[in-house]
């Protein structure tokens, strides 16, 4: 691809106290992208999607979104970051977390609304109409007055994606959506998901969905140890693997095939 990235990390790292979790990451995301991030508990898929959006800051390294990079340098190499920027960031990348975590007290509606109307200041009816027809994007056209209590964990995942999707982001994380459901209800969430990345959207999905990641990705990540051990398509990664470590990886999901 010649066009610029949408998303670079340079040399990023993530350290927690004494532990280091991310160990200079550079990830190029290319508009239209669908990447599946794949590795063992503790790799740290997850902590590379929170600091793409700035859930969690950056310990080094740079993050660039449309070519410059996020923050400002001091004097001494140190970055800061504005509260504003940041929160402008992680409206134009959303994100989808293992957990649903919906405001239990408002409807499927209210809950995709609620961004518009408090982070976008869109008014009330024009709030409204997105919500619904991100609800009817997911398949939730007519659950829009249902708590989050009555909605099966599949309803409540595919509400999160519509409230993820209100906010018009550019780039949409997916955090392991699948881990919190039960296996019926899993096909329901990745319907949505594949429909989406149809549609062209640039999309990095955690999953430990292997066959769906087959699929669904134009490219795949595998991490060991904070660090990037192979990337490439996924016919390569995931039936031809150069690494050992993600051999081993790989086996241990048809270990105990019928």
């Amino acid at each position: 691809m010649t066009e610029a990235p949408l998303l670079r990390t340079e040399a990023l790292v993530k350290r927690f106290g004494d532990l280091t979790v991310l160990d200079g990451i550079d990830l190029a995301v290319q508009p239209g992208e669908r990447i599946a991030i794949l590795g063992s508990s503790g790799s740290g898929k997850s902590t590379l999607l929170r600091c793409l959006n700035f859930m969690e800051l950056p310990t080094a390294g740079r993050v660039h979104f449309h070519g410059a990079p996020v923050g400002t340098a001091g004097s001494r190499g140190e970055v800061r970051y504005r509260e504003r920027d940041l929160a402008d960031l992680r409206r134009r990348i959303g994100m989808v977390f293992q957990q649903f975590n919906l405001f239990p007290h408002m409807t499927a509606l209210e809950n995709v609304m609620e961004g518009p109307r408090t982070v976008l200041g869109q008014p009330r009816a024009a709030a409204e109409a997105a919500a619904r027809a991100e609800l009817a994007r997911v398949g939730l056209a007519d659950r829009g007055d249902a708590y989050p209590a009555r909605l099966s964990g599949g309803q409540q995942q595919r509400v999160a994606i519509a409230r993820a999707l209100a906010m018009q982001p550019e780039v949409l994380l997916f955090d392991e959506p699948t881990s919190s459901l039960d296996p019926e209800l899993v096909g329901e969430v990745l319907r949505v998901i594949r429909a989406l990345a149809e549609e062209g959207r640039t999309m990095l999905l955690v999953t430990h969905e292997l066959g769906f990641a087959y699929h669904f990705a134009t490219r795949v990540l595998f991490l060991h140890d904070g660090r990037i051990l192979e990337d490439g398509p996924p016919e390569r990664i995931l039936k031809t693997p150069r690494e050992e470590r993600l051999q081993q990886f790989l086996a241990r999901f048809t270990e105990f095939g019928f």
